[in-house]
């Protein structure tokens, strides 16, 4: 088993149901052992859109990165996602934030997530998680990246 970190969000209709929803059709595969607070968090980008709910978890999965992908991105379909513009609204967006200390990189999979160490609404939930944990290429901890990612857009504990 290989212990995962993901990175769930919506800001679309019922948020708090969507991941909610997620996380239960993710148990299916993952073992969940943590999940952190949920956050409204401000959008990224230029459009204009309703803000965000965030959580992350952290889970043991059997499944390598690339059928962990797979099976989330059948997750997200079955709860309606559509792809459409880059940093657009989505009824639930699933990341695979870190698997183990794997480094993944190909043409569909980057891990760790390459954006990870840039933003608040991501890093934020993984301090709940696992503030000591090592990012596997950056060597500094998610306490460490936490205190240097610009606190810029809101990041709001929901519950």
């Amino acid at each position: 088993m290989s212990v995962v970190y993901l990175g769930l969000g919506s800001n679309i209709g019922d948020k708090e149901g969507f991941i909610t929803q997620a996380l239960c059709l993710l148990s299916e595969k993952c073992e969940v052992k943590k999940q952190s607070h949920f956050y409204r968090t401000e959008p990224v980008g230029t459009l204009q859109q309703d803000w965000f709910l965030n959580c992350a978890i952290e889970a043991e999965t059997s499944r390598d990165p690339k059928d962990l992908l797979t099976f989330i991105q059948s997750v997200e379909r079955t709860l309606g996602r559509v792809k459409t513009e880059k940093n657009g609204p989505r009824i639930i967006d699933i990341d695979i934030l870190l698997y183990g200390n794997e480094i993944v990189q190909t043409k569909n999979l980057v891990i760790p997530h390459p954006l990870l160490q840039d933003r608040l609404f991501v890093l934020q939930p993984m301090m709940d998680l696992n503030p000591a944990l090592i990012h596997p290429v950056l060597k500094k901890s998610i306490q460490v990246l936490y205190k240097k990612v610009p606190k810029d857009k809101k990041v709001l504990l929901y519950k």
